[in-house]
């Protein structure tokens, strides 16, 4: 009999895992060459995945919940139309350990969620972010902080994976750990294991939450669970620094008012404000590229490509950060264009996990809801950010070679987080002027 396996493609950069979504096909089913046999999801986007082969399926070898390593073979699909016979198979003590281990965790993932004070933190001692899948494993194992602080983690940054814990909790709580000498003897000053101590000591859980009487559970969704345990740990990870700036947009006001029904007409496209703001962002990070970086370690990586993430709410009030690849390629038509194929393709479930990987510096338009600014959380692993926000008629002084005089203008304000560990107050805040100061040289009479 002719069997094909089924694996977990790579889906994007980055993305090195999956969660089965659901089976669209079950064993015993025919299955034609590209037809979607599963649906996945990773901490990006969700995806349906086309058969390889024409067959019938005969094995699953994931359930609904499950999550699955790249490269994992998923199904086997039988060429010729035969179903294997099933045998026990005990030779693989590991495997069904690891299933148990699964099992476990994704009953506890599955319950109705509460905040419980003896939940183990994001983050350890030392700063590693734990993923809600490791700490669940490690919760339902009853494996300490300090135990998981020990595994030597095989992922990007030392993080710990599936695979490091589950192989820990295999071998007894004794493979994979880091060398007794990077946990257990000290090699820094008394001043400095006084401060480790304290800030270990200092390690915040969420409280306890009581409920009254008509009070509603509603458990997270998926996606915003993966968008809470982001936002955490971007906080957790850099120190953050806003500083504003209000730009004066009246020309780019007039010049949109005049050209957008030309704009359709010839482009088959409408102009909004945001292709205008990343024109701006994208001349600033060339005049200032230290804010086109990301930190890993104490290194440094300065990103050749400006690619730029546009934050787009959904339907369903969850956020996505769809990336414009090499923005400083595109005029303002392509940008446009761009801007306009992700935000529809997001509002309709339709981005592709490569849609949003790569982004080296993100907007977000908190003026879309009428705020004037905010505080924006750094997209990691960037360094910055920027929140515009709404376009107000407000009165202003203008200058004039016979005089000041008031007028009405159209004004706006710029809000930069960025990451102080990289990012000082001259960088950050020098760089939203200049973007103001592009948004507010704008040119009236150009042609798009």
């Amino acid at each position: 009999m002719a069997e094909i396996e089924i694996r977990l493609p790579k889906m994007g950069e980055s993305v090195t895992e999956a969660t089965i979504t659901n089976w669209l096909k079950e064993v015993g089913d025919t299955v034609e060459m590209d037809e979607p046999l599963v649906e996945v999801a990773t901490d990006k986007v969700d995806n349906e995945l086309p058969s390889e082969a024409a067959g019938v399926l005969v094995k699953k070898l994931y359930d609904v919940n499950d999550v699955v390593q790249v490269g994992d073979v998923i199904a086997i699909i039988s060429t010729d139309g035969e179903a294997p016979v099933s045998s026990p198979d005990t030779s693989s003590e590991p495997v069904a350990i690891e299933a148990a281990v699964e099992a476990e965790v994704v009953a506890a993932v599955e319950a109705p969620v509460m905040a419980n004070g003896s939940d183990l933190p994001k983050s350890g001692s030392d700063g590693r972010f734990y993923s809600p899948l490791v700490r669940s494993i490690a919760k339902t194992e009853g494996i300490s902080m300090a135990q998981l602080d020990s595994i030597q983690g095989t992922g990007e940054n030392n993080r710990v994976t599936k695979k490091d814990i589950l192989a820990f909790i295999n071998d007894g709580g004794k493979a994979a750990t880091v060398p007794a000498k990077e946990v257990a003897q000290p090699t820094t000053s008394p001043a400095k294991q006084t401060t480790t101590v304290a800030a270990t000591k200092s390690e915040i859980n969420a409280p306890d939450v009581a409920l009254y009487p008509g009070d509603e559970i509603v458990e997270m969704d998926r996606m915003r669970k993966l968008i809470a345990d982001h936002m955490v740990m971007s906080k957790s990870v850099s120190p953050h620094v806003t500083s504003y700036v209000e730009a004066d947009v009246t020309n780019i006001v007039m010049w949109r008012d005049r050209v957008k029904k030309a704009f359709e007409q010839k482009e088959g496209e409408k102009i909004t404000f945001t292709p205008i703001f990343i024109e701006a962002i994208v001349k600033a990070i060339k005049d200032f590229p230290g804010v086109n970086i990301s930190v890993s370690g104490n290194n440094i990586i300065k990103r050749k490509d400006i690619n730029i993430g546009m934050a787009t709410a959904l339907p369903s009030g969850n956020l996505i950060v769809p990336v414009i690849k090499k923005a400083d390629m595109l005029n303002l038509i392509g940008l446009t264009k761009q801007v306009n194929d992700l935000a529809n393709r997001a509002r309709n479930n339709k981005l592709t996990s490569d849609d949003i990987q790569g982004g080296t510096y993100t907007i977000t338009n908190v003026g879309t809801f009428g705020n004037v600014m905010g505080t924006p959380i750094i997209n990691q692993p960037q360094v910055a950010i920027l929140a515009v926000g709404a376009i107000r008629k407000v009165p202003a002084v203008i200058e004039t070679p016979q005089g000041d005089t008031i007028g009405i203008r159209h004004k706006m304000f710029l809000s930069h987080s960025y990451d102080h560990r990289v990012v000082d107050g001259a960088l950050g805040g020098q760089f939203v002027r200049r973007v103001a100061d592009y948004l507010e040289q704008f040119d009236l009479n150009r042609e798009f």
